[in-house]
């Protein structure tokens, strides 16, 4: 089921998850506010109950080439304040990217450069393709990031590495940035999707309960010193044993068969 906001966006949910394309080919999937639309919709769809998982790639040579600078730039010449506008725009989308309940896999393809690479940075995990070249790029428009990455990218990979891609607007192929830690797995460029495909499957089968806690007690955790972020974590485990999915799980074990996880 292809559902797209404009053809900027493509979305199908097939298999239990939502699969977001950025769909401007020609443009290198650059951010338009169509693009930004188009994923806050895929958003909204997968916050439903039948959703395990999100999974946002890029059609033809690129994931995401960043902001659309000839937009940015027909648009400052208009009103500076719209220019403000769409970062907003931008940044409230990635946020809320970020956040999504649903595990969040990043498919990369090609290039993933300034926005794009804001982009995979809100995504939980990372497949790229093997030809697929990751960097900031900013600095080499005269730019400052508006989407995360100079936020982001530095508690990912630690200050050093990020101050070099950020400094020097490089791009560096992504089996590079593996043993950096953000990105969990290179695969041969026609396996791309596939291997996207794989990990859904691997997903699915888990409790979207434990997931979706699973995912806020480490996304929060990190922002916290490590003594409160485990008295928050006893208190999740604490709750979640009052859960169907966790009683669920236990009985499958003693009976030896599959669990069927309901997500409540």
């Amino acid at each position: 089921m292809n559902a797209p906001v404009d053809s900027s966006v493509l979305v199908e949910v097939r298999d239990g998850a939502v699969w977001i394309c950025l769909n401007r080919p020609a443009a290198l999937n650059s951010i338009t506010p169509a693009i930004v639309a188009g994923i806050e919709a895929a958003l909204d769809r997968a916050e439903q109950d039948d959703i395990r998982a999100v999974v946002l790639s890029g059609n033809g040579r690129a994931f995401c080439a960043g902001a659309d600078l000839k937009f940015v730039r027909a648009t400052s010449g208009q009103d500076e304040r719209n220019v403000r506008e769409f970062l907003d725009s931008v940044l409230r989308m990635m946020t809320r990217l970020e956040t999504c309940p649903r595990p969040v896999i990043a498919a990369v393809n090609g290039l993933a450069l300034a926005g794009g690479l804001e982009l995979l940075l809100c995504c939980d995990l990372v497949i790229a393709a093997r030809s697929a070249r990751i960097g900031d790029a900013h600095a080499n428009f005269g730019l400052l990031p508006g989407g995360g990455s100079s936020v982001r990218l530095p508690r990912k990979i630690g200050p050093t590495r990020a101050k070099y891609l950020l400094f020097t607007g490089e791009s560096v192929p992504a089996a590079d940035l593996v043993s950096a830690g953000l990105v969990n797995e290179v695969v041969e460029d026609s396996d791309l999707m596939a291997a996207a495909g794989r990990l859904v499957a691997k997903l699915a089968v888990k409790s979207p309960l434990v997931l979706r806690r699973m995912k806020a007690l480490v996304d929060d955790g990190l922002e916290q010193p490590s003594a409160q972020a485990l008295r928050l974590e006893l208190l999740a485990s604490e709750l979640h044993a009052h859960s169907a999915d966790m009683k669920e799980g236990l009985a499958a074990f003693e009976e030896k068969r599959q669990p069927r996880f309901t997500g409540r």
